[in-house]
């Protein structure tokens, strides 16, 4: 179901590489294949070919692309070549093909949202993570696909057909920046970029056992992205291995990410709301990372968080943004978007107005909770990836899969507006990723990131692969 943006998005059957060294490159972390394209042992059209390759070979199966640029994507390796190899060198990210959520605007290319009311849309200017990402050399090599307008949690509602996951195809990549998940977990490219506005880089991620970061609200621009909720909305990286996402983060942000903690660090494990109702292999899990975390010598108390499911500010902004097209072309939305999108219809501007009030206060009542710990950690989702098939037949069902399920323990930190981080902690079954979720104080993204890139090194979990992805 991949749309080509142009003819060159097969690479001539010449110049393919074998099918075990497409592989072996592709699942190189994309801080390793770096250190070899400076180094000169590989080169950016070798990596972009590789991607290039498996998405001809993936894609038809998980359909996690809406538009492959691969014409101007090997165009751009070969300049990064070019510049590489003469010494121009821009840095980690300089030849790294990386792909990016079909809701954030591309200079020249369609940007959808996976919506038949923007399918012909193509922006004139890149958004600002874009330009961010082509000043350090980034190789483009696509928009993928998600959940339409990025409403929802499962990337099933799409005018471009469903995201599945890699580890189990009757499963979703969950949403909505399912594609950018799949394409990762697959080897599809190096890094991606999605946005998060209740869980939506985070839970496909965990979804589909790769690493998915929502910075601190602001940290990184949203100019140029479709908004879902102006108040809720963040952009951030997908990868395999925290340092990836961190190397992608540092080249979207404008800033520091602030000083790691030097003392023991101090967990905060708020139980009454996060793990409850677990899955038993999701709770199981869970316990097995707080002692891997513990073993490191960090320390753990229990905490209590206000948690706020109210979703006034979410619903208002929501519809505010699409009321025009709702009144004048309602037919291009798919019905079940169309429905949640109506749900802020009638909330007036006093309901609105304190509800966007309260958020600010839940806010500011951070600072209080990281008085007393440094990270919070909780399980990213409280069950695995659903079937597609058992996807409710009601709207009514929908709505308690996103809120009391899939997304339950990721929309509160969009609220809080804090950096949250999920990394693999497991298998359910020993097949479904299972993904811890670490969230720190705002503008902590370095402390955030050094706790999960220590977890990560203590265990295995993300080196594991999709078993039955093989482009060979």
């Amino acid at each position: 179901m991949v749309g080509r943006q142009n003819n060159g998005d097969r690479a001539p059957p010449a110049a393919r590489t074998p099918a075990n060294r497409t592989d072996e490159l592709a699942f190189l972390s994309l801080q390793g294949a770096s250190a070899l394209v400076q180094s000169k042992e590989i080169s950016p059209v070798e990596l972009t070919r590789a991607c290039l390759d498996r998405i001809e070979a993936l894609n038809p199966l998980l359909n996690a692309f809406i538009t492959v640029t691969a014409d101007t994507a090997l165009a751009e390796a070969r300049v990064a070549e070019t510049e590489v190899r003469h010494g121009a060198w821009r840095g980690p990210l300089h030849g790294m093909p990386i792909a990016l959520k079909d809701m954030i605007d591309t200079a020249g290319v369609r940007t959808t949202g996976a919506s038949a009311l923007f399918k012909d849309r193509i922006p004139p200017a890149d958004a600002a993570a874009v330009l961010r990402l082509r000043e350090a050399g980034a190789i483009l090599l696509g928009k993928l696909n998600m959940q339409e307008f990025a409403y929802g949690g499962t990337s099933l509602p799409s005018r471009y057909g469903p995201v599945l996951n890699p580890w189990d195809l009757e499963r979703v990549a969950g949403g909505s920046s399912g594609g950018s998940a799949a394409a990762v977990a697959a080897g599809l490219c190096f890094g991606a970029l999605g946005t998060d506005t209740g869980g939506s880089i985070r839970e496909p991620a965990a979804f589909c056992g790769v690493v998915g970061l929502k910075p601190t609200y602001g940290l990184a621009s949203n100019r140029g992205v479709i908004p879902l909720a102006w108040s809720l909305d963040h952009i951030g990286p997908l990868a395999r291995t925290v340092a990836d996402a961190s190397l992608i983060l540092q080249a979207i942000a404008p800033c520091d990410p602030g000083e790691s903690a030097r003392r023991p660090l101090r967990i905060g494990v708020p139980r009454d709301f996060f793990y409850a109702g677990l899955h038993p292999q999701v709770q199981a899990a869970a316990h097995e990372a707080l002692a891997v975390l513990l073993a490191l010598g960090a320390e753990a108390r229990d905490v209590r968080l206000e948690v706020s499911t109210d979703r006034t500010v979410f619903r208002a902004e929501a519809f505010a943004y699409h009321a025009e097209h709702i009144c004048s072309t309602p037919e291009l939305y798919l019905p079940e978007t169309l429905a949640k999108l109506r749900l802020g219809a009638d909330i007036d501007a006093q309901d609105y107005g304190r509800a966007r009030r309260r958020l600010d206060e839940l806010r500011l009542g951070m600072a209080e909770v990281f008085s007393t710990v440094d990270i919070l950690v909780t399980p990213t989702t409280p069950v695995p990836a659903p079937r597609a098939s058992d996807y409710p037949p009601t709207f009514e069902g929908v709505l308690e899969l996103e809120g009391s399920s899939i997304l339950r323990n990721t929309r509160p930190f969009n609220m809080y507006g804090i950096p949250t981080v999920t990394v693999p902690c497991g298998f359910v079954d020993g097949r479904l990723p299972i993904g811890l979720q670490i969230a720190g104080p705002a503008w902590r993204e370095r402390e955030v990131l050094s706790a999960a890139q220590a977890f990560e090194a203590a265990t295995d979990w993300h080196k594991c692969r999709p078993p039955a992805l093989n482009a060979g």
